[in-house]
């Protein structure tokens, strides 16, 4: 399939680019969230005005009442959050946790709220400092009817906001994601700020108690959802960086026709040209990658896999390259919070361990090549 997108993408695009302007300049609300110590770092009324759109049911099926599209429209409309900076739990609620609802009995109980843009959801898979899907060791015990869950997740991005909790814990036949509601007893929700003003939660789970419907899936099936699931939230993080790298390597070219030293414009020394040109050829890389991971995600290709990884890492040291060039060639001002590209740079560190960094995927991708 092509890498570029077809007449009805691009309207999806201008059309989500146009609302994501149109609700705030550049990094407006971001700021606005954060200097009122907003507790959610996110509006809800966005969120729903996202849903009126159509934009939080881009992934769920037109039977349960989405607009059943794919991840490659769902990487468009990240492509205009990561451009504009837009505080929204997009990412994991209509892209990570849709995926892990799709086909399973919790979707007749929480898609509604989401597509209504009333149901905010977190995933909470990390417990360690570092992404490692792998190292799970939270318990599910059985429990009567239903389980008992114990143990502390990490980094659970807009957890303290969330209605849904999407837990993943390991029972006696194995991996196992459970739907777990904000309101059960024995949970114990720490919000954290991030680096980039959003917020995030460390999660205690003490004797959480859910019954059988709580499961996701199968029983001891969880690994190969899960995988799913992170997938879909790593090809969506790989398109938000594509975008924010891209808005940021937009405001430093501006910045170069517009800033003198030594009484010519500093876009004209030949040094600063190689390195936009390099910085554009780098982004454009990471956009094609990321859209081509979409497309084998939608086929249901072997591929995909492998693909995400090769997304994810280039999209996340492209986005930092960009914001790098960026804050050197705004120079000291652009550490000031008075500029945009501060703000850039911070939440490019947070896009790029959501999920899994581009160290992550590198060794990911040579284990699967036998390296």
């Amino acid at each position: 399939m092509p890498l570029y997108l077809n007449e009805d993408q691009i309207m999806l695009r201008d059309t989500a680019r146009d609302f994501m302007a149109a609700e705030g300049s550049i990094a407006s609300q971001l700021r606005k969230y954060r200097d009122t110590d907003c507790k959610d770092g996110f509006g809800h009324a966005l969120w729903m005005q996202m849903a009126e759109l159509g934009l939080t049911g881009i992934l769920v099926d037109q039977a349960d009442g989405g607009m059943g599209l794919g991840h490659v429209e769902a990487g468009i409309v990240l492509e205009e959050i990561g451009r504009n900076l837009t505080p929204s739990p997009f990412l994991v609620t209509a892209v990570a946790v849709v995926e892990a609802l799709r086909g399973t009995g919790q979707r007749e109980r929480w898609l509604p709220g989401i597509l209504a843009g009333e149901t905010v959801a977190a995933l909470a898979v990390d417990e360690g400092p570092k992404h490692r899907p792998e190292s799970i060791e939270m318990r599910a015990e059985r429990s009567g009817n239903g389980f008992k869950l114990n143990g502390r997740k990490q980094f659970v991005v807009q957890g303290a906001s969330a209605d849904l909790i999407v837990t993943a814990a390991r029972t006696d036949e194995g991996l196992t994601l459970f739907a777990v509601g904000k309101d059960a007893k024995g949970l114990e929700v720490e919000g954290v700020r991030l680096a980039d003003s959003s917020i995030g939660a460390r999660i205690d789970y003490r004797d959480v108690e859910v019954d059988a419907d709580a499961v996701i899936g199968e029983v001891g099936q969880g690994e190969a959802l899960l995988g799913r699931v992170l997938n879909a939230g790593r090809a969506g993080a790989a398109s938000e960086m594509v975008g924010l790298g891209s808005q940021a390597m937009t405001m430093s070219v501006d910045y170069l026709k517009q800033r003198k030293q030594f009484g010519r414009l500093i876009g004209e020394f030949q040094a600063l040209q190689h390195r936009a040109s390099h910085l554009y050829s780098e982004l454009e890389i990471a956009r094609s990658a990321a859209i081509k991971a979409q497309q084998l995600l939608d086929e249901g290709s072997p591929e995909a896999e492998a693909m995400v990884s090769v997304a994810k890492a280039k999209a996340g040291r492209a986005s930092t390259l960009a914001v790098q060039e960026g804050i050197q060639m705004h120079g000291g001002i652009g550490m000031t919070d008075e500029y945009d590209i501060g703000l850039y740079m911070k939440r490019d560190r947070v896009l790029n361990e959501l999920f899994g960094d581009p160290a992550f995927h590198a060794d990911k991708l040579a284990r699967m090549k036998g390296y």
